[in-house]
């Protein structure tokens, strides 16, 4: 077998295609994903203290997420539109970092990594767009999958993640 035949989002020919997952059989599906935003500590006071004058940066950056999650089979080429049973995404601020998490479950047949890391990262960036007239450096230090289950690959997590909260 070819290298290119191996590849499963490109064709005999070379081209790009989108998985066929018709036959493949409808299971439950995990994953949750993390991201960190570094900011100043000026910004952390005026989220703490609720005075950005966008809005409440945490409640947005939640609900950005879900949205995102969503929408990620129009953001993201080749990803498959995926019935999503839950969406949870988390916003803590800590003393310099703004830590994201999201946790996606569906019943279907392909898994919903993409969906989670999507939500945190658009989490991530409307942290910023909320919070950079006070910090315009912020950094977004870190993206990762943490932990996902359900599908022929089974289970991951990673090393020094915290298990799965999601009910």
């Amino acid at each position: 077998m070819s290298m290119r035949n191996a590849l499963t989002h490109v064709n005999a020919d070379g081209g790009v295609r989108m998985v066929d997952v018709g036959d493949k059989p409808v299971t439950a599906r995990y994953a949750s994903a993390e991201a960190r935003v570094r900011i100043s500590d000026a910004l952390a006071e005026a989220i703490r203290t609720d005075s950005v004058k966008k809005g409440n940066v945490l409640e947005v950056a939640k609900i950005a997420g879900i949205q995102a999650a969503k929408q990620t089979a129009q953001l993201i080429p080749l990803c498959h539109s995926l019935p999503l049973d839950a969406v949870n995404v988390t916003a803590e601020l800590t003393s310099r970092f703004v830590h994201l998490r999201a946790e996606v479950r569906t019943s279907w047949k392909t898994g919903v990594e993409m969906e989670a890391l999507t939500a945190v990262s658009v989490a991530a960036l409307t942290v910023i767009d909320m919070g950079k007239a006070i910090d315009p450096g912020m950094v977004i230090e870190y993206v990762r999958l943490l932990e996902k289950d359900g599908g022929m690959h089974g289970r991951y997590v990673a090393p020094d993640a915290v298990e799965n909260t999601c009910g």
